[in-house]
């Protein structure tokens, strides 16, 4: 068991805070730099054996990424609710109703982001969407389950939580 006998912030940013904290383990005191973030939302949305994808350019990555469509969690935000806030800001569709597919956490080593992830196959376009995000430049694309299970086994889907949805699909809708 790891006990926490300190805790200095580093750094208090908009989407995220770091930490220096000392951790008691078996008896010796060790250095952990923490991320903390209020953690996010994916939505695998599904319509005719095909998976909406988003495609967004990661500054941190320095490339363009296929992913479901997703956002972060605001501080106490409820995730059901960003997760279909998340998918009419990015897609214009809305849903009746998400199904919990998981929760994961993203890189548990240091950081305690936790991801919320839902799917739907009820899909409806919304008259008037909620405008996306103003630093956001988004292409909307539908893919074929077994197409994009291809890419996550060829490298070209990356990101974490879409290849969860992506193989949650494959299983379950294909």
């Amino acid at each position: 068991m790891q006990k926490k006998r300190s805790s200095k912030t580093l750094y208090e940013g908009t989407i995220f805070t770091v930490t220096k904290d000392e951790v008691e383990i078996k008896g010796c005191v060790y250095e952990r730099d923490i991320i903390h973030h209020h953690g996010g939302v994916g939505v695998l949305a599904i319509k005719e054996d095909k998976i909406l994808f988003v495609k967004q350019y990661r500054y941190a990555i320095g490339k363009h990424t296929l992913e479901v469509p997703a956002g972060k969690l605001e501080k106490g935000e409820d995730p059901y609710t960003c997760g279909l806030r998340e998918l009419e800001e990015e897609s214009g569709l809305t849903s009746p109703l998400l199904h919990q597919l998981c929760t994961l956490y993203s890189t548990p080593g240091f950081c305690n982001e936790k991801i919320y992830l839902y799917w739907t196959d009820q899909l409806t376009q919304v008259e008037n969407p909620a405008p996306m995000d103003e630093d956001e430049d988004i292409e909307v694309l539908w893919i074929p389950i077994k197409e994009a299970l291809d890419m996550v086994e060829t490298g070209e889907i990356e990101d974490g939580k879409t290849i969860v949805a992506v193989q949650f699909a494959a299983i379950h809708f294909s």
